[in-house]
């Protein structure tokens, strides 16, 4: 297996890579990248490992939708109600419980 360096969100990273899975895994990277970067673009958010949290939870929301295009024979598969959007004042109280378990260096360890 070789290795890949990546760079996401400014910060470089060293990455296994199968034989012949450069173009995935640097496609993968330029939408984590893309998302991580607009979540942290809003401005709304500082630490980097919530910032990757909430990116990974959109890409893996988002990702029946991905695969339903990709295969237009396929039937939609029904979100499960774990997966649907929070309402807003259910995301606001998550946010403030992930705040709390970060504490105030951002980090959970």
């Amino acid at each position: 297996m070789k290795q890949l360096e990546v760079q996401i969100m400014g910060q470089n990273y060293l990455l296994g890579c199968p034989e012949n899975g450069d173009a995935r895994l640097l496609e993968a990277v330029g939408r984590v990248d893309t998302a991580m970067c607009k979540i942290r673009d809003a401005g709304k958010i500082k630490a980097r490992d919530r910032i990757a949290v909430l990116a990974a939870l959109n890409l893996a929301f988002e990702l029946p939708e991905r695969s339903s295009l990709a295969e237009p024979e396929a039937a939609p598969q029904p979100i499960p109600e774990a997966a649907t959007p929070a309402p807003q004042p259910q995301l606001t109280l998550l946010l403030q419980r992930l705040d709390g378990a970060l504490g105030v260096d951002g980090q959970l360890l």
